[in-house]
């Protein structure tokens, strides 16, 4: 799969929101170095760097275009083209951010651990994680896949396993000496249904149509929109309110 930084930034606004909430809740005061895993287009980054203006920020992405966008937007910041999952920096951060992207690994019992000890004493790991794997959305891409003629190929396509709050709580309570969860559900208004599709184009749907040829993606996203449209109210004015629920972690080691 490949991930497009212009597919990305088109709802760049309602992306970032759920980031500024995550981020104003570190309480962290005296930061020194931050990092930012999977910073993405560097959206995510600046509201980093703008809550902690007088630390040493970075931020790291297993996507060359996503890194580009990243590196145009905050040119005066070093980024790094890494994997999360083999991540073992030689310096200890005061701040881990981690904003959607966690939900994109496996083994959370072992990872999320693993990024707490990368934590200088005191250092908090942030968290946001999408939780909408029963929504809508994620549900119908689902049985177009499983139905439709590309079965054979996206048919038992899934996302990672996803935890309750609970789960991560009991996981991080181990090894942090404050966790706080929560979950919030936002409601972001988008023009239509042809904008839900192109919204999940850039995430959730990624892993469906890597695999198929143009005329299949064509035909997968037609045949989606059709069960998003029915799926998804319009209101009056033709826009929907794309519910979508997040999971956020705030864990101090």
């Amino acid at each position: 799969m490949t991930w497009s930084a212009k597919q990305y930034t088109i709802f760049e606004q309602q992306r970032t929101r759920p980031v500024r909430d995550l981020v104003a809740a570190v309480p962290n005061t005296d930061v020194r170095t931050a990092v930012d895993l999977g910073c993405g287009p560097g959206n995510s980054t600046e509201v980093l760097a703008e809550r902690f203006p007088h630390a040493h920020v970075t931020g790291m992405d297993s996507s060359g275009d996503m890194l580009a966008d990243a590196r145009k937007r905050l040119p005066a910041l070093k980024f790094e083209l890494a994997d999360i999952g083999d991540w073992n920096p030689a310096q200890a951060f005061d701040v881990i951010l981690a904003n959607a992207s966690l939900q994109w690994l496996p083994n959370h019992a072992t990872l999320y651990p693993h990024l707490v000890n990368q934590l200088t004493p005191g250092g908090t790991l942030a968290v946001q994680t999408p939780d909408n794997l029963d929504e809508p959305a994620h549900r119908l891409a689902r049985e177009v896949a499983a139905e439709g003629p590309w079965a054979a190929k996206i048919g038992a396509v899934k996302h990672n396993e996803r935890h309750a709050a609970s789960y991560y709580y009991e996981l991080l309570s181990k090894h942090c000496s404050t966790v706080d969860v929560w979950r919030t559900t936002y409601l972001h208004p988008l023009a239509d249904h042809a904008a839900v599709v192109e919204w999940f184009k850039a995430s959730a749907l990624r892993p469906f149509l890597a695999p198929l040829t143009d005329s299949e993606k064509t035909a997968f996203l037609q045949e989606y929109q059709v069960r998003i449209t029915q799926a998804y109210p319009a209101l009056a004015d033709g826009s929907v309110l794309l519910t979508f629920p997040r999971l956020f972690i705030i864990a101090t080691r």
